[in-house]
């Protein structure tokens, strides 16, 4: 309680992009008066912007660092996550996986506005966490085995996809003259107003993997996407990927997007060790930002 005080006696003088900034320009104002406040003008600069429970908060004072902590918190608020999925997604790392994918301004704004969705790379993190699905006790599994796992876990999948995403469908049939092609998973993105198709890799990426997603953007963009859509993009999840195969193949402008997936919780010491040293390559002078697809 005492380290929850020396945080927030200092309402005023916190960044103005605070939880409550954020939820009054999302979703009108959701702030909480403390109980016994009077009500009218005598108590509107009383009210406090604490829409989580006490739970909550004292599992975000034990995290050290401000700038994490401040993400957590606004995710939270945002996103009405429980406390169960807050711990869920500090143990998975969100903060370090989102960092992974984006320039150092992107960065330094997780602190300050949360994930904020404007374009595709915003969506993405490396790599997805799929722990929930169970299958790493299974000495072995197909495709369809991860595939029938995340549809039985739908909910949680697409808590750890991220904002916007609602599921349309399960082996979306595609059909070419004589030949037929079915696509693992279809979701739409109603922020980014787009379809987002998913192709499920239990081994190593290939060439060939890539050449296939690039097919399947090129049929949703020309015969599925109105013209108030924005272009589809595409995401492979596979166990392992060669960035730079990746690189060489892929056309510059083409939205797909190869992304490790993993079974089991990661490292949050080595996810760590991986932001700084990529800000620090960044930073370097070098003048060359580092891809996505690392």
């Amino acid at each position: 309680m005492r380290r929850f005080f020396l945080e927030y006696r200092n309402l005023g003088e916190r960044n103005s992009q605070t939880v409550s900034g954020i939820l009054d320009s999302n979703a009108g104002k959701m702030r909480v008066s403390p109980p016994g406040l009077k009500t009218g003008k005598e108590s509107k600069n009383a009210e406090l912007p604490f829409v989580l429970s006490w739970s909550h908060y004292v599992f975000l004072l034990g995290i050290d660092k401000k700038a994490e902590r401040d993400f957590y918190e606004i995710e939270a608020a945002h996103n009405n996550w429980s406390f169960r999925e807050l711990r869920r997604q500090f143990d998975s790392g969100l903060y370090e996986r989102l960092a992974l994918s984006r320039d150092r301004r992107k960065i330094m704004e997780l602190s300050k506005r949360g994930q904020i969705v404007e374009r595709p790379e915003d969506v993405l993190k490396e790599p997805y966490v799929l722990e929930f699905l169970g299958l790493d006790d299974k000495p072995a599994y197909r495709e369809r085995d991860l595939e029938s796992a995340i549809i039985d876990r739908l909910e949680q999948f697409l808590l750890e996809l991220g904002k916007g995403f609602t599921f349309e469908a399960r082996q979306k049939r595609l059909t070419l003259g004589p030949d037929s092609f079915f696509v693992d998973l279809v979701f739409y993105n109603r922020i980014l107003r787009c379809h987002v198709v998913i192709d499920l890799k239990i081994g190593r990426l290939s060439h060939q993997d890539l050449g296939q997603m690039q097919m399947y953007v090129n049929y949703f963009d020309r015969y599925i996407r109105t013209e108030d859509e924005n272009p589809m993009i595409g995401m492979i999840l596979c166990k392992s990927k060669n960035d730079a195969m990746v690189e060489l193949t892929l056309p510059g402008d083409v939205k797909v997007y190869p992304k490790r997936y993993q079974l089991f919780l990661p490292s949050k010491t080595e996810l760590r060790r991986r932001v700084l040293a990529w800000a620090k390559e960044a930073g370097d002078g070098s003048g060359k930002q580092k891809s996505n697809g690392g």
